[in-house]
């Protein structure tokens, strides 16, 4: 056990610190290198409402702002700053919605993010894996035949085509489904049964569109890796010793191809902390995504800064998990 710390766990998590510490210095750097100034910008976004301020107030406001932003001192102490607000949990106040902090708007639509997106890729995994499995080990079944064409079909339509054609058909021809946005408009978000459901009908058609689209993608990885597996050695002795059908594929295909595509997942699952760009244009969806697209036509520097920290850590700490996991599926890697 205390090797498999030291020489696993240890090396790992190491990894994890070190990914996210270069991660968001790089955060911190590539902001400063655009020639665009956002304490400038505030001013003069501020100066365009018609606001009448003296030379005098302007540059209070811009020492202020400057100060507030953290862009004070001499580079070094800005970068020592930075992290000093960083673990207190300021990333600051936005610049397009000021003075509201970052963390808070990123807070209130990081759950409509996770939730819809984390469902949406674990049950194309979740779906895609285990048909690519069967399509493999049963490669003569016309269903499963069936269920393919139908993946791959789909999977090769842009995300927004296919989005779109769900909307015409399931919220306009069909009106079973709203159009767009989390919740209706008047409707205030709380912890009940009743928003519950209403947040479901609102992101069955995002999230359907989701799957449908990943879930081409996992079963034709999955049904790669197992054609080779099925054919090995452990498999066809398995086969010939008379064991169960569903024992050989649970235990003997499909762990061992599971693998490559748990990294997949890791990857998936961490790159959800960014947001579906065009899934939250399409739909409405008030989740990271939108916010992005806001802060981006904005120049909203505080708010891009803050959502690329938060991507970093997803990506990290998933990438960090699926590596604890690892040795349940492989003990090989126990062993070593």
């Amino acid at each position: 056990m205390r090797r498999f710390i030291l020489n696993y766990l240890l090396p790992r998590f190491v990894q994890y610190l070190t990914v996210i510490f270069v991660g968001i210095t790089v955060t911190f750097i590539i902001p400063r290198l655009s020639p665009t100034d956002p304490v400038a910008a505030q001013v003069s976004m501020m100066l365009a409402r018609g606001s009448a301020l003296d030379p005098q107030a302007v540059q209070s406001m811009r020492a202020a702002l400057t100060d507030l932003y953290g862009l004070s001192g001499s580079p070094l102490q800005q970068y020592f700053a930075f992290w000093g607000r960083l673990l207190r949990g300021d990333l600051g106040p936005s610049l397009g919605n000021f003075p509201t902090p970052v963390s808070q708007m990123i807070g209130q639509a990081m759950p409509y993010t996770l939730s819809l997106l984390i469902t949406a890729t674990l049950v194309s995994w979740i779906f895609g894996n285990l048909f690519g499995a069967l399509s493999s080990y049963y490669p003569k079944n016309k269903g499963l035949k069936v269920v393919e064409i139908l993946g791959q079909a789909v999977r090769p339509i842009p995300y927004y085509i296919l989005a779109l054609v769900l909307l015409v058909v399931f919220a306009f021809y069909i009106p079973i489904f709203p159009f767009s946005g989390a919740y209706p408009i008047g409707i205030h978000p709380s912890l009940s049964l009743d928003f519950a459901w209403i947040y479901v009908q609102h992101s069955f058609l995002p999230a359907a569109t989701l799957v449908l689209i990943g879930f081409g993608g996992w079963f034709i990885g999955m049904k790669s890796l197992t054609s080779n597996i099925i054919s090995e050695d452990y498999v066809v002795y398995a086969e010939t010793a008379g064991l169960k059908e569903r024992k050989i594929l649970g235990n003997y295909v499909m762990r061992n191809g599971l693998l490559p595509q748990l990294t997949g997942l890791a990857m998936s699952l961490g790159t959800v902390f960014s947001g579906a760009l065009i899934m939250e244009i399409v739909f409405g969806f008030p989740g990271i995504g939108s916010l992005t697209l806001v802060a981006v036509y904005r120049n909203d520097y505080s708010m891009i800064m803050g959502i690329a920290i938060y991507s970093i850590i997803g990506v990290a700490t998933a990438m960090l998990i699926m590596d604890l996991i690892y040795p349940l599926f492989d003990p090989r890697v126990r062993y070593q």
